[in-house]
């Protein structure tokens, strides 16, 4: 075959490419693709690169050119090349220039869900799928089809976030009966929107395309892995739009039925995950050879992110949105990856942290944690050595030693000189007891603690009913030191994987990420997180509903409530007055300004009035717990390692514990569990606080306790022990289930102050 002239290469391309595609289509799906996509770009480089050294084209025993001897004759164009290739009119041989709109008209398609159901019960009963594979091959066959088929009107622009102009019931039931019709249908639907996915794009995306990848990522073929290969490239073509573009798209998906924004979001993870994860050769092709499939699925799951962040309230759980398989991956080389490279092309998940749960983050704040704590260690014994000093071991460690009787002055007092030491291992001793700190004293010290600072007689912190939270206490003075205390207990806590027993309203956690890291400047405002009424119900309920009532008030607002842009607070007895604004006390509110006014007095309650106290409450808690992966959390994740979970669930206890000279099947270990499964919620924390330290839930849940219950040869009239540094409960071989009953739960409410080991 002789070289083709200039003119008719790209339809010899075009002809190649669909000779691929006819070939990869026609492969039994339920084996799956065997070889990624090449893209087009990447096609076309190779044929250049044969060009230049002399190759010639040719595709098997078929020739680019009808005849194929000498290259003279035209190419025949098929009636949708120019709708999928978008090749400039310019470019073609005066014979087969032909006219067409530089915007193609869309076509008008009438066909309502009533027809096409008829179609589909026809179908169904006669066993003549024409009709039904007819539609199915014209309308996936071009992204102008596509438009046709599911615009609500075929060209009104609908160029608007607010509405996508997709007809979603009909959509809705095109997608759910595809899977029902025969597997040569659904194979003509791939086939239709490889040819969409692989016509070539010049110049930015019309609303129109938007609208076609909007409908395409919908379609319930892609949970078989069979077509993950096509799932990819459509991934990788929405990741690759512009940002303006994400924006519309981000908006219309928000507009999805819950049901099928889950099922979508479902899919992304598990195409995630199933790529993360060894897969058979003949199911999907080598990691090697599409590392771009998991960036592309991320990217594109993060607008759905977006989406359910926008939504009010939320479409699904920001938990449902992590993806499970991560927790067993190297995340720290992910981590690294990310603080070495930020956002840049280099990808890490660390980029889209809304996919890592809870218990990944806390694991990459644990070794973070570990590092500095190496790190510090490593430098106190270089500077003693250094200076020829014998090297005490106790110098590696951050070693506290209260008074049970003056606890919290002593605690004070020794995080306020021990500063320089707080990124060090934690270790507490009670002075005048036995016990060695393997971490159950630790527990006990900061549970202690925390009873103590947050009791409405210590004043610091002011007890609401109604939410049930605590809130910082507006009253002014000269020094916020305690403030800054407590924020370092509270960074301690999360630094040593301690869970404790604070009741801060969620709001608390997003201002301590306002900002996630403390700024250098040191006039840079911190902790002020925009204020909503929705935040101001957290914390003051009723003051909320009355808010929300003078924003939905019909009447007259200025001589019916007669407010101006003033507040009033009580500060030890004390009422003093605050304007929300310059001359504020002079400025009446109205309906015009309402939302205004509204707007400051929550940013002035929750802001403004304790600014100093929270600043150094912020500056406490950032003193340790300053890391990159602070960046990574949500206020919500923030309260879980601070607190742990929410969710008791001794069932789940029950079925991680661990047995030591007993049996699962043993009759105390039995009567154990049935005594503790049947305790009311207080005795159950209580049990979990005499085990463990604390009556806290360790992120993860019980499950991640390693709880252990050890056998003890000893009297049954003994009652249990505990070793709190190894979450272990030891049992006397009690024979029945009265016995055990009364012994435990004298054991349980009696353990504070025993000095446990």
């Amino acid at each position: 075959m002789g070289h083709i002239p200039h003119l008719l290469r790209p339809y010899c391309l075009i002809l190649l490419w669909n000779k691929m595609l006819s070939e990869l289509i026609h492969q039994d799906l339920g084996r799956g693709a065997k070889q990624p996509f090449p893209s087009l770009s990447t096609f076309i480089s190779s044929l250049n690169q044969r060009r230049e050294t002399g190759g010639r084209f040719s595709v098997g025993t078929n020739q680019c050119l009808p005849g194929g001897r000498h290259g003279r004759e035209l190419p025949p164009i098929c009636s949708d090349v120019r709708q999928k290739q978008r090749i400039s009119i310019d470019t073609l041989p005066p014979e087969v220039k032909a006219p067409f709109p530089s915007e193609p008209v869309i076509p008008l398609r009438t066909k309502t869900i009533k027809e096409f159901q008829e179609d589909m019960e026809r179908a169904t009963t006669s066993g003549d799928w024409r009709d039904v594979r007819d539609f199915y091959l014209t309308t996936f066959d071009s992204f102008l089809e596509i438009n046709a088929a599911f615009k609500r009107e075929a060209n009104a622009p609908f160029n608007t976030t607010e509405d996508s102009g997709v007809n979603s019931k009909f959509l809705n039931a095109v997608y759910d009966a595809l899977l029902c019709t025969p597997q040569d249908i659904q194979k003509s639907v791939l086939k239709g929107i490889i040819n969409s996915l692989l016509r070539e794009w010049k110049g930015p995306r019309t609303k129109d395309d938007l609208r076609a990848y909007f409908i395409l990522v919908q379609n319930p073929q892609y949970s078989s892995t069979s077509t993950y290969v096509i799932y990819a490239h459509l991934l990788r073509q929405i990741a690759a739009l512009s940002e303006a573009d994400h924006h519309f798209l981000v908006h219309w998906f928000k507009k999805l039925s819950p049901r099928r924004f889950r099922q979508l979001v479902e899919r992304f993870l598990h195409f995630i995950s199933t790529r993360l994860l060894p897969a058979p050769p003949d199911e999907l092709p080598p990691l090697t050879r599409c590392s771009w499939w998991i960036p592309a699925a991320t990217k594109v799951l993060a607008l759905f992110n977006a989406a359910n962040s926008i939504s009010t309230p939320p479409i699904m759980s920001f938990t449902d949105f992590y993806n499970i398989t991560l927790d067993h991956i190297d995340i720290m080389e992910q981590y690294r990856t990310w603080q070495s490279h930020g956002n840049s092309n280099k990808f890490s998940f660390c980029q889209f942290p809304f996919i890592l749960s809870t218990v990944v983050k806390k694991a990459i704040i644990q070794r973070d944690s570990e590092q500095q704590m190496i790190s510090m260690a490593r430098q106190s014994l270089v500077n003693k050595v250094s200076r020829r000093q014998r090297v005490d071991m106790n110098l590696l460690f951050l070693n506290i030693k209260v008074r049970r009787a003056q606890l919290l002055s002593d605690s004070l007092d020794e995080l306020s000189r021990k500063r320089a030491d707080l990124k060090k291992k934690l270790k507490v001793t009670f002075v005048g007891e036995a016990g060695l700190d393997m971490g159950g004293l630790t527990k006990e010290w900061f549970l202690l603690l925390v009873r103590q600072i947050f009791h409405t007689d210590y004043g610091m912190f002011t007890y609401l009913k109604d939410s049930r939270c605590h809130w910082f206490s507006s009253w002014k003075c000269d020094n916020y030191s305690e403030f800054q205390l407590v924020g370092t207990l509270m960074g301690l806590a999360v630094y040593n994987s301690i869970a404790l027993d604070i009741h801060f309203p969620p709001y608390c956690y997003k201002k301590l990420l306002t900002p996630p890291i403390v700024p250098c400047d040191q006039n840079t405002p911190i902790g002020m997180a925009t204020a909503t009424l929705g935040d101001l119900q957290q914390v003051m309920p009723d003051l909320a509903h009355g808010l929300g009532e003078l924003l939905c008030y019909e009447g007259n607002v200025e001589e019916d409530f007669y407010l101006t842009f003033q507040v009033f607070q009580e500060e030890l007895g004390v009422v003093r007055s605050y304007n929300l604004k310059p001359g504020g006390d002079k400025i009446p509110v109205n309906k015009q300004n309402r939302k205004e006014y509204v707007q400051l007095y929550a940013g002035f309650l929750l802001n403004k009035s304790i600014y100093k106290q929270f600043a150094a409450f912020y500056r406490g808690f950032h003193s340790v717990c300053a890391s990159d992966a602070l960046m990574l959390l949500r206020p919500e994740e923030v309260e879980m390692l601070v607190c742990g979970s929410p969710e008791l669930d001794m069932s789940a206890l029950q079925r991680a514990a661990q047995y030591e000279g007993y049996t699962k099947a043993d009759l105390t270990v039995r009567c154990f569990w049935d005594v503790v499964l049947a305790f009311p919620l207080e005795l159950q924390k209580k049990l979990l606080h005499f085990a463990t330290g604390s009556d806290r839930v360790p992120v993860g849940g019980l499950a991640n306790l390693n709880f252990k219950i050890a056998k003890i040869d000893v009297s049954t009239d003994w009652l249990p022990i505990s070793h709190t540094c190894f979450n272990q409960i030891c049992l006397p071989p009690y024979k029945s289930r009265k016995e055990l009953k009364q012994k435990l739960t004298i054991a349980i409410s009696n353990a504070e102050g025993f000095g446990l080991e």
